[in-house]
């Protein structure tokens, strides 16, 4: 049975702290053998599901050569959904334990859960990261509905994902993300973790990943693969500024006065498209040194057309 490894990695790149936690094997290239079939290492599936229907349980999830773009490894996870009596059983892949305690999908017996006392089923992070970022595929079988992420940093209790009324006392702070189709392609998603509370001083976090946003949702074979999971660490800014310099260019946002500041040493001509974390392209206009940005809290990709190329930078609006 696997064992849970908290490990401090020094990334590097735009707004990347450096000996900051992060989540153990969060790339799936270590792999290692469960209930005859395999389980990425710190991660769990129906394979080592608990509960009264954990018995019923068939494998969903497997070791793929499909990287994503870029990838220096050779392995992402791939989970997918079946089709069990004529119910949908999604797939499923969390750093805690599945427990299928019913036979109807939606039923409050089924969740995902941190089991604190069990480093098998738990994972510890103390501390707080400002987003959650990963690359992920997702190819529903019939086309439509959305795959789901779900982050959850929580104290030192067995949090449940569904929460039950328990659960959602204890909970630090949420990211969560309903994707759709992909269309055949990697892609980057990038989610702020919301510190609403109500509790605080985390010390674990509950990761999970389906191929349906809804148990039960969605069709037979509909496919999801994960890969490279990292938190992500922004330093803190005086008076809510931060800015990234790279290819000549200083890219900032100002959160007191909401505009984002671009310079460069040569004259400012192109035109800019700003993306938000699922790809959607949320303004564009004009290059300009001062670019009036209203939008939500969230991490942001500014995209500089030039006719010397292409650059992107990563800014968080608080």
């Amino acid at each position: 049975m696997k064992k849970t490894l908290l490990i401090a990695l020094i990334f590097s790149g735009i707004n990347f702290s450096f000996g900051q936690q992060q989540i153990g094997n969060s790339d799936f290239e270590n792999w290692e053998a469960v209930a005859g079939d395999e389980e990425p290492v710190n991660w769990n599936s129906f394979l080592s599901a608990d509960g009264f229907f954990s018995s019923f349980a068939a494998n969903q999830i497997e070791s793929s050569s499909d990287v994503r773009p870029g990838s220096a490894g050779t392995k992402s996870c791939r989970i997918w959904s079946r089709n069990a009596l004529g119910i949908i059983a999604n797939g499923n892949v969390t750093l805690g334990r599945i427990n299928m305690g019913s036979a109807t999908p939606t039923n409050e017996a089924n969740y995902n859960i941190t089991l604190t006392a069990n480093p098998n089923f738990s994972q510890t992070l103390t501390d707080e990261p400002d987003s959650i970022v990963f690359w992920a595929k997702f190819t529903p079988n019939g086309g439509s509905g959305n795959a789901r992420m779900k982050a959850t940093l929580h104290d030192n209790y067995n949090y449940r994902d569904p929460e039950d009324a328990a659960s959602s006392s204890h909970v630090v702070a949420t990211a969560v993300v309903n994707f759709p189709n992909t269309n055949g392609n990697w892609t980057r998603f990038a989610i702020p973790f919301d510190y609403s509370g109500p509790a605080s001083g985390n010390t674990h976090v509950l990761v999970t990943f389906t191929t349906n946003m809804t148990p039960g949702g969605g069709d037979a074979d509909d496919q999801v693969w994960i890969d490279d999971v990292e938190l992500i660490y922004n330093p803190e800014e005086p008076v809510g500024i931060s800015e990234v310099s790279k290819n000549g260019f200083t890219v900032g946002m100002d959160n007191v006065s909401n505009e984002i500041s671009i310079s460069s040493k040569d004259e400012l001509q192109g035109n800019y498209m700003i993306y938000n974390s699922v790809g959607q392209v949320v303004q564009t206009g004009a290059i300009a040194s001062k670019i009036k940005f209203e939008k939500e809290f969230g991490i942001y990709f500014v995209h500089l057309a030039t006719e010397n190329g292409v650059y992107t930078f990563e800014i968080l609006k608080n």
